[in-house]
């Protein structure tokens, strides 16, 4: 069987209401989506959502990157030979993880239903349920503590509160969220890049100082700013979390070398897809570092991907899978199954994704 081409769709999900981070906002999960074609009975499903301010990639940048050079890099190849596919994925193209994200995961998704088995199995797990936390978007303190009130009511027991805009506020944002919450549920600290280092490391020792009992802090400052974030994290007892700082394997193997943080946020974008997050995941491990999965805003056809990988991987111990939740509308047919704060995927070949509807073929 052998792959026959790529084809590239635009799909847009409506949010419940706008996600606000320090570093931008958007009322919809706008992605693209990719099919991976082959001259036999099965085809493999991804996507890449544009994040030009994670990753740099664009729509365009994306969709020229895969019909341009990585389309071309795997036409005419053996659809089982997983290995080679991705070896020439990764030579197709500098950089462009996003777009190799999608195009991995819709050959790990061709090798499972080749293999007629689940993505987890195939990559050594055993199926185990996973549990998301759920964020709660930059917005003045008294709104975050309605949106807290919120998702508590629906059972959520972790909360990723995003911070990062105004020191001062961020510290009222995360006391209003502690009231709110109460003693018990576990919080979060996402900064996005929106603190300098001595601002961070203020703003952690007055959570420390005040009782907030924040479980983590997540990337506290610029991406590009690795003695900074060794500085925090030397500083501070409450663990620090690198995540826009872990854009690749290398980044990853960096941070671990230095233990420059506390944990890693994998994220398939980021780490240009199942591949390279295995990758982190093996020096993490090594390492005795911990890990979350996470995602950007997705749909779930790649939220699935990821789940698939946190069932096979002990070292991935906390989950930040949420954005489906955070959808109006589930277009995808298959894939995870969210109940509640949990999460679980079929023994369905692969990703087990059955369809995509509202997807505009171009």
């Amino acid at each position: 069987m052998r792959i026959t081409g790529i084809r590239i769709g635009r799909l847009v999900i409506p949010l419940l209401k706008p996600f606000k981070t320090a570093l931008r906002s958007t009322d919809a999960v706008a992605t693209n989506i990719v099919e991976v074609t082959t001259d036999g009975p099965f085809s493999g499903y991804g996507e890449a959502p544009p994040t030009a301010a994670i990753t740099g990639e664009t729509d365009g940048s994306i969709r020229g990157a895969i019909e341009t050079r990585i389309a071309a890099a795997l036409t005419g190849k053996d659809a089982e030979n997983l290995n080679e596919l991705l070896d020439a994925l990764e030579r197709s193209i500098v950089g462009n993880s996003s777009a190799k994200a999608a195009v991995d995961a819709a050959l790990h998704d061709l090798w499972g239903k080749c293999c007629g088995m689940p993505l987890y199995r195939l990559l050594g797990g055993s199926g185990r349920v996973l549990s998301t936390d759920y964020t709660i978007s930059l917005n003045e303190p008294e709104e975050m503590a309605r949106d807290t009130k919120e998702a508590v009511s629906k059972g959520y027991r972790a909360l990723k509160i995003k911070v990062g805009s105004d020191l001062a506020l961020d510290m009222a944002r995360l006391s209003a969220v502690r009231k709110s919450a109460g003693p018990d549920i576990l919080l979060r600290a996402d900064a996005n890049q929106g603190w300098k280092p001595k601002e961070a490391i203020r703003a952690i020792k007055f959570m420390e100082d005040s009782g907030l009992a924040v479980e983590l802090v997540e990337q506290p400052v610029a991406s590009w700013d690795i003695e900074g974030l060794k500085q925090v994290t030397e500083a501070v007892d409450t663990p620090v979390m690198a995540d826009e700082s872990a854009r690749s394997p290398r980044d990853a193997l960096k941070l671990i070398a230095s233990r420059a943080a506390d944990m890693i946020n994998i994220k398939l974008m980021k780490s240009g897809g199942i591949r390279g997050a295995l990758a982190i995941c093996a020096m993490a491990e090594s390492a005795g570092m911990e890990c979350m999965i996470g995602c950007m805003m997705e749909s779930k056809i790649s939220v699935t991907a990821a789940a698939h990988l946190a069932m096979a991987r002990g070292v991935i111990t906390r989950c930040d899978l949420d954005a489906p939740i955070l959808c109006s509308e589930d277009p995808v047919g298959g894939g995870a199954e969210y109940s509640g704060t949990s999460i679980t995927v079929t023994d369905s070949p692969g990703l087990g994704i059955e369809s995509v509807r509202n997807v505009v073929w171009q």
